[in-house]
């Protein structure tokens, strides 16, 4: 990817950042000059994302719903890098399920790993932001704001990500922290839309329902966490932006 934004001499810490999405944010923040400390609960993921991100990356293993490993491994990265420019968390679960059908411990291991996950990151983040200029950044869903069959424990967990955005930005902005948040629509190659859409067909009537008429790249949701990391926008706080092609817009249709 061609970087639109010069992040040398930042230092960028992506929670979850060892595939999908996720790792296409820590390689678009690569690309553009940043040194990178990603961090995801298996090693030989960990492993492998450092090995692509460049000599000065750093990998931590940690499961997000364990508040003393996060803060360990982004107190680690900040020691070593220095202050953290820009934090990304992407924590996040998801499995289809009816609530008829879905155990209480179903439920609650999805409200664990994107809301409780997404808190823990940001609070280990506070205390080694850049300040002021810091941005923290929470990749949310659609089902925050969408009611979606098969996707009750999704909808009630991020829709607390984004109101935890939203309060954290008012909580922290007088600091000079900027704290935003960015909804990815339908993206090809994810894990996510393999579970939501498993085959072609399936795939190809969930196009049909955004309005660019495809599904997203992982690259076009980094292309929009570098903007909101940058001082391009530096008077954005508080926002859920999407990145979604337009797919919120009629719904969010998975079927």
């Amino acid at each position: 990817m061609r970087a639109r934004f010069d992040y040398a001499g930042c230092n960028v810490f992506v929670a979850g950042g060892t595939s999908g999405i996720n790792l296409g944010i820590a390689q678009a923040f690569a690309a553009a000059g940043a040194r990178l400390g990603v961090g995801s609960r298996r090693p030989e993921k960990v492993e492998a994302a450092v090995a692509g991100l460049g000599p000065d990356a750093l990998g931590y293993v940690f499961d997000v719903r364990d508040a003393g490993a996060v803060a360990e491994a982004v107190a680690g990265f900040a020691a070593t890098a220095g202050p953290i420019d820009v934090l990304v968390s992407g924590a996040a679960g998801n499995f289809p399920a009816s609530v008829a059908e879905m155990s209480p411990n179903g439920f609650k291991a999805v409200v664990d790993i994107d809301l409780l996950g997404s808190f823990h990151v940001m609070k280990a983040a506070y205390p080694h932001m850049r300040r002021p200029g810091g941005s923290l950044i929470n990749i949310s869903a659609p089902q925050a704001a969408i009611a979606m069959p098969m996707q009750a424990h999704v909808c009630a967990a991020k829709a607390g990500v984004d109101m935890l955005t939203r309060c954290l930005a008012i909580e922290w902005g007088p600091e000079g922290l900027r704290v935003n948040g960015v909804v990815p629509g339908p993206i090809e190659g994810t894990e996510g839309m393999a579970r939501l859409a498993p085959t072609p067909e399936a795939r190809a009537r969930i196009a049909r329902g955004v309005p660019l008429g495809r599904l997203g790249a992982p690259g076009e949701v980094a292309e929009a966490c570098l903007w909101l990391g940058s001082a391009s926008a530096g008077y954005v706080n508080g926002a859920i932006l999407p990145a979604d092609g337009g797919w919120s817009l009629r719904g969010a249709q998975i079927a």
